[in-house]
């Protein structure tokens, strides 16, 4: 457009294009892959809302990370974990800032140990080691002087070097009742009997296809099995995602093959009350944790 600004259709794919990363940045920040994703939800439909009156945006790219991170925020604050986000007392130079050791460990840090870092450390690692976002442009997304930046990114890195040693607690395992359950949904799902899996859904059953679309009601879930009574080439198992009892989808040609995408449960008095299905936001699948049951 003339004042600069990206036209709708250009905007959308932007955060099409974006919605990864976004939700790396956002998974790290809130500690939960799924958790993550609403999130980005959230933000994406602020920024959707807030667009057409915003004007020129010189760099739409970090207006929407701006978003995302204060969505975040919020996201946090409702939890009451954390009252604000401020950036550590300036420090200046700090020596072995770019060490490639500590930046190794703060990129290759679970979610769990990154949710130990107070917020404004988290957030400088996550933007700069995770994403590869310069000083620069991490200070001006977070609104941090560079030698607030600098010294946050550095406490973050001694802080998850120190992390690493201690040893992570034991892994949830799957119940035994649970695990029997998404079994005899696993198994039907597989056997392509999408009628007897329409029989266990709730009246008011409510389908997140992440990144995607959102239905409610029994009569419009419906249609969800019958999009994938159109397709082949997945298998479900009873397994854990972040600790929860989930679904692991994989290829059907390989029983050992990395899990492509999961898909959660919700149940009320034995039916299904919720399905969070992520056919469509494989990139979730970057940060988060299965294990098979």
């Amino acid at each position: 457009m003339a004042d600069g600004s990206l036209d709708p259709e250009a905007f959308s794919r932007l955060m099409g294009d974006l919605r990864p990363s976004l939700h790396r940045y956002c998974a790290r920040m809130v500690g939960s892959a799924f958790d993550g994703e609403d999130v980005v939800q959230d933000a994406l439909a602020k920024a959707v809302a807030a667009y057409p009156g915003t004007g020129a945006i010189e760099r739409p790219d970090r207006w929407l990370f701006r978003i995302a991170h204060n969505t975040a925020l919020d996201a946090l604050r409702h939890r009451k974990r954390h009252a604000v986000l401020r950036a550590d007392d300036d420090l200046g130079d700090v020596a072995d800032l770019a060490a490639a050791t500590d930046a190794r460990v703060a990129a290759t840090a679970s979610l769990a140990v990154l949710l130990r870092l107070p917020v404004a450390q988290r957030s400088c690692v996550a933007l700069v080691d995770v994403l590869g976002h310069s000083l620069d442009e991490t200070a001006e997304l977070l609104d941090f002087t560079l030698a607030a930046t600098k010294a946050a990114l550095h406490r973050g890195r001694v802080r998850l070097k120190d992390l690493a040693g201690t040893p992570e607690e034991a892994p949830p395992r799957l119940d035994p009742a649970e695990r029997e359950r998404l079994r005899a949904y696993a198994d039907r799902f597989n056997a392509r009997d999408f009628d007897a899996l329409r029989a266990l859904l709730s009246e008011d059953v409510r389908l997140d296809l992440a990144n995607r679309t959102r239905l409610d009601g029994r009569k419009d879930v419906s249609v969800y099995f019958t999009r994938y009574d159109a397709t082949s080439g997945w298998r479900f198992e009873p397994g854990l995602a972040e600790g929860r009892p989930a679904l692991l989808v994989s290829d059907p040609a390989d029983p050992t093959a990395a899990v492509r995408y999961v898909v959660v449960l919700d149940w009320r008095d034995g039916e299904i009350a919720v399905i969070r299905d992520f056919l469509y936001a494989h990139y979730v699948m970057e940060s988060l944790a299965v294990e098979r049951g």
